[in-house]
């Protein structure tokens, strides 16, 4: 198997176990075991677990962020949350389980100080990057604010339901739960 190859094997098979055991119940050794490798391999890529896992948070999870929002673009607001949200039911079984890794460090639920002090910064942003997105179509709205917030409570809600129960989404529900929250951006 090529470098590359059994680097993002091990990857794959860590995210299945992190996924299943967590964090603390993941071990290199049955790690090295499910991909066939020996456990000098493993460390030949990554010198201990928190490394690995570190790598499919800081780059795996956000790359996965970061492409599924540069595949959108802004015409329509309702339309722009309703493709996002429902791109997600497409994603790979991989990605959803990378994805479903990146929603546990952010609610505190796995990884260490490390990561969740990333995700409570990245968290910060979130508001405002959504009130960004939202400002030039909430002329006339009374309390923006609580607008953006219902917003993201929604989409977290329904990322919830497709990508850590497994639920798909069809898109018409998806655009109508976005167009009440979004009813007064024009």
């Amino acid at each position: 198997m090529a470098d590359k190859d059994l680097r993002e094997r091990i990857k794959e098979v860590a995210v299945e176990h992190f996924n299943t055991n967590g964090y603390h119940g993941t071990t290199i050794r049955n790690i090295a075991k499910d991909v066939n490798c020996s456990l000098p391999m493993i460390y030949y890529y990554y010198k201990n677990k928190k490394e690995l896992f570190d790598e499919i948070i800081k780059k795996e999870y956000f790359n996965l962020l970061e492409k599924q929002a540069s595949l959108l673009k802004i015409d329509n607001v309702i339309d722009f949350y309703t493709k996002f949200i429902y791109d997600l039911n497409s994603l790979s079984n991989y990605d959803k389980q990378v994805y479903r890794l990146g929603i546990k460090v952010y609610l505190s639920f796995d990884g260490d100080e490390e990561l969740m002090n990333l995700m409570d910064e990245w968290e910060k942003s979130i508001l405002p990057r959504h009130r960004e997105i939202l400002k030039p179509h909430m002329k006339n709205v009374n309390n923006e604010k609580a607008v953006v917030r219902t917003l993201v409570h929604l989409l977290e809600t329904m990322i919830e339901n497709i990508v850590v129960k497994n639920r798909y989404l069809p898109e018409d529900e998806i655009r109508e739960e976005i167009s009440i929250v979004l009813q007064s951006c024009g």
